[in-house]
């Protein structure tokens, strides 16, 4: 016990030192699990030999969040994405494994182990790629959302590859991993012939789906009647194991499997309870899965031969990262997207360490080769974050080329001047010109003026805070300059300097925060709107109204709480400091705490005074 607590002291200092350490740094969370690993593994030798048994434990990390992946996957979505998925994902990966199983038998490898090593090495790593997308929010961005699907095709394609690799164990590669001391499979495959291992593979696959659909289901129904916030979160976790218990019964991978239940339950009534009972596991989980990562690195064999595992890795990655641009060019990602899809999906993943427990297991690999593959794989994950700090080099290098392309001169000049025609801007320009005025529109990303060109409407592209461009566009004789930009500091900087400039004229500045709010109360602006309050407050409206106000009452409260909010943040950026923490600011807090008492004071009076006035009417009727 006392040792158990000891190791579990070591990991979660470890976590809880390098991760904000390295997140500040710019470096990422995934890379400073891996360093810390690295640290207390083979630098410091804290981490002994339990690691190797954490690692199966922490790996329920990866299992969980291929399980909440499902949950957000209805079958509908998945087929919508089908072209991405089996177009996109599966010439990566039927690509890959060519390009990988050639390099390998211009080696001398066999065409049997040439061909797993390449399905191994095909595979990326979800758990690292998608914390890093999510952290860096690219997810959304057509980089973002082509390399999910991707990683979403090559765990589908796990399932059929665990089913198909024992059809590779031909009798020599057997006798060759018998005679190297390969232990056999645990569990029911160790006994049968391959096409029972196939049999057994879908047949597993198939139960976890109907199980999933007629068993889960109303078991979570019955669970969900005692109204024990602890017993759904047993239940939530009861599914997880039970599913990945099955998974390694039959030699399967535990995550592929839960990741099926999640998309069968994806339409179920308790998707998102579920998901915000397992969401706290899977990240801590996750972060030990790659502390233990970087501490179980064999540091003795890598020494042994450091140069050829590390020329094997970049040219697995080379070879990867070729395949990968080629694609983003066929299916016409743009260069920054391009840069993404190919630097994000470079590596192997932890896919790989499955598949290749499974190939020694089922006599495919020798066992050499498997334990150069697990190195080769583990480097290529620890390669990964500082690929993608390569990629926000590359794409600042593109962003500044774009900039200095030679910006448009402007030869219109109109009294109202519209900086910024993002998803904000732009809507402001389509109302304000469909009114009958006319604009000077100026934004500083190419793409975006070049679409509004398409689509009929006058652009100029340069930066709205050069002074040069502002003069030109004629800042000296405009009536209206609507600052809408999505840089919160550009912002700023035009509002302030509009103002030294022109001092009568009327300045409209998009806010990104309450802080942001304050900062444009200094630099001069007339009208500040913060961009998600307006949509906020029709929200509540219609909130509102769904309990039970009419239409009339409902928009008096929401334009008594826009008056008074406006009149609040008002003073408070009076007592509001630069450069201090708001919660270290005692009068900023003082004062927010009594004007947030006497807004909810006079909300619940005028909400009393319109029962007041409708009981009456009520009653009438």
């Amino acid at each position: 016990m006392d040792v158990f607590l000891y190791q579990a002291a070591i990991y979660l200092i470890a976590m809880v030192v390098a991760v904000p350490i390295a997140t500040r740094l710019g470096l990422g969370s995934v890379l400073g699990y891996l360093l810390a690993g690295i640290v207390i593994g083979p630098l410091l030798g804290l981490a002994g030999s339990e690691t190797k048994d954490l690692q199966h434990f922490a790996e329920f990390g990866v299992v969980m969040m291929l399980f909440l992946i499902g949950l957000e996957l209805e079958p509908k979505a998945l087929w919508a994405m089908r072209d991405k998925l089996f177009g996109l994902g599966g010439m990566q990966i039927v690509l890959t494994i060519a390009v990988i199983s050639a390099g390998c038998l211009a080696l001398g490898v066999p065409l049997g182990v040439a061909v797993t090593i390449g399905a191994i090495l095909s595979l990326s790593s979800t758990a690292i790629v998608l914390q890093t997308l999510s952290e860096k929010r690219l997810m959304q961005t057509a980089g973002g959302r082509s390399t999910f699907s991707v990683l979403l095709m090559q765990d589908i394609a796990v399932i059929p590859m665990l089913a198909l690799l024992p059809l590779l164990a031909l009798p020599g590669a057997r006798a060759l991993a018998e005679a190297e001391g390969a232990e056999g499979t645990i569990g029911f495959l160790q006994d049968l012939p391959a096409w029972g291992v196939t049999l057994a593979t879908l047949g597993a696959v198939a139960a976890v789906v109907l199980g999933g659909h007629y068993l889960i289901r109303p078991a979570y129904r019955f669970i969900h009647a005692a109204h024990l916030r602890e017993i759904n979160t047993a239940m939530a976790l009861m599914i997880v194991v039970a599913i990945a218990s099955l998974m390694l019964m039959v030699g399967l991978s535990p995550a592929l499997g839960t990741f099926l239940a999640g998309v069968v339950l994806a339409n179920s009534e308790f998707r998102h309870e579920i998901e915000s009972d397992i969401a706290p596991f899977k990240g801590l989980l996750l972060g030990l899965f790659f502390i233990t990562l970087g501490a179980g690195i064999d540091v003795e064999t890598l020494f042994s031969q450091p140069f050829t595992l590390m020329g094997l890795t970049l040219a697995m990655m080379a070879a990867k990262g070729l395949v990968l641009w080629g694609l983003g060019r066929l299916f016409r990602l743009r260069p920054r997207n391009r840069w993404l899809f190919t630097l994000g999906l470079a590596q192997a993943g932890e896919f790989g360490f499955v598949l290749v427990a499974f190939g020694l297991n089922q006599r495919i690999l020798p066992v050499a080769t498997g334990e150069q593959l697990m190195l080769v794989i583990a480097l290529s994950m620890l390669l990964t974050p500082l690929f993608f700090i390569l990629h926000d080099q590359i794409v600042k290098r593109i962003s500044e080329e774009t900039e200095t392309q030679a910006e448009d001169e402007i030869d219109d000049r109109q009294p109202i001047i519209i900086a910024g025609v993002g998803r904000f801007g732009q809507v402001v320009n389509r109302m304000v010109t469909s009114s009958g005025f006319r604009t000077t529109v100026i934004d500083n990303d190419l793409k975006t003026i070049q679409l509004l060109r398409r689509f009929g409407f006058k652009g100029y592209f340069g930066d709205p805070t050069r002074p040069d461009l502002l003069k030109a566009a004629g800042l000296d004789e405009a009536r209206v300059l609507v600052a809408a930009m999505d840089d919160k500091a550009a912002t700023t900087r035009l509002v302030t300097y509009a103002r030294q400039m022109r001092p009568d004229l009327h300045i409209i500045a998009r806010a990104y925060d309450r802080e942001h709010v304050y900062e444009l109360f200094r630099a001069g602006a007339d009208d500040i709107v913060r961009e998600m309050f307006d949509s906020a407050l029709r929200v509540g409206r219609y909130v509102l109204e769904g309990v039970g106000l009419s239409k009339p009452e409902a928009f008096e409260l929401e334009r008594l709480f826009f008056d008074l909010d406006r009149a609040s943040v008002r003073a408070l950026a009076e007592v509001w400091r630069p450069g201090v923490p708001l919660d270290q600011n005692e009068e900023y807090m003082a004062l927010a705490k009594q004007l947030n008492r006497d807004l909810e004071t006079s909300l619940i009076g005028r909400s009393a005074g319109q029962a007041e006035a409708r009981a009456p009417r009520d009653a009438a009727e």
